[in-house]
C-alpha cells in the first residue's frame, strides 16, 4: 500500500507561483509512474501533469504546458508540482497520483492511476 500526501497548496494572486510536493511512503516508489490532477468546483477532475519513474519524461495539458513544471527526487520519495503564471482557471482541489504499473499508457486518465492523495487546494485570485 502507498500513502501520498500532498502539501503546498494556498492563496496566491493572478501571475504568481507556488510549489506542490507530493511524499509518497513505500519502497517501491522509484518505479511507479506519478500524476498530477485537479478538480474545481462543479468539474470533473481532469489531468494536468505526469512524470515517468526516472523523471526523464513528462507529460502536461495543453492548459497548463510552459506554466507548470512536474519533476520527482526518488531519493526523498516526493514529486513535484512548480507552477508559474497562474491564472484564477487554475484554482482547484490538487490531487497527486501513483501508477503502480511503470509504463507510459494512458498516463493521462485517472482510471490508471493505483493510489491517491488527499489533495490540497490552489486558490488563484484575479
Amino acid at each position: 500500500q502507498v500513502q501520498l500526501v500532498e502539501s503546498g497548496g494556498g492563496l496566491v494572486q493572478a501571475g504568481g507561483s507556488l510549489r506542490l510536493s507530493c511524499a509518497a511512503s513505500g519502497r517501491t516508489f522509484s518505479s511507479y509512474t506519478m500524476g498530477w490532477f485537479r478538480q474545481a468546483p462543479g468539474k470533473e477532475r481532469e489531468f494536468v501533469t505526469a512524470i515517468n519513474w526516472s523523471g526523464g519524461r513528462t507529460y502536461y495539458a495543453d492548459s497548463v504546458k510552459c506554466r507548470f513544471t512536474m519533476s520527482r527526487d526518488n531519493g526523498k520519495n516526493t514529486v513535484y508540482l512548480q507552477m508559474n503564471s497562474l491564472k484564477p482557471d487554475d484554482t482547484a482541489v490538487y490531487y497527486c497520483a501513483a501508477k503502480r504499473v511503470p509504463d507510459w499508457v494512458k498516463v493521462g486518465t485517472a482510471d490508471v492511476y493505483d493510489y491517491w492523495g488527499q489533495g490540497t487546494q490552489v486558490t488563484v485570485s484575479s
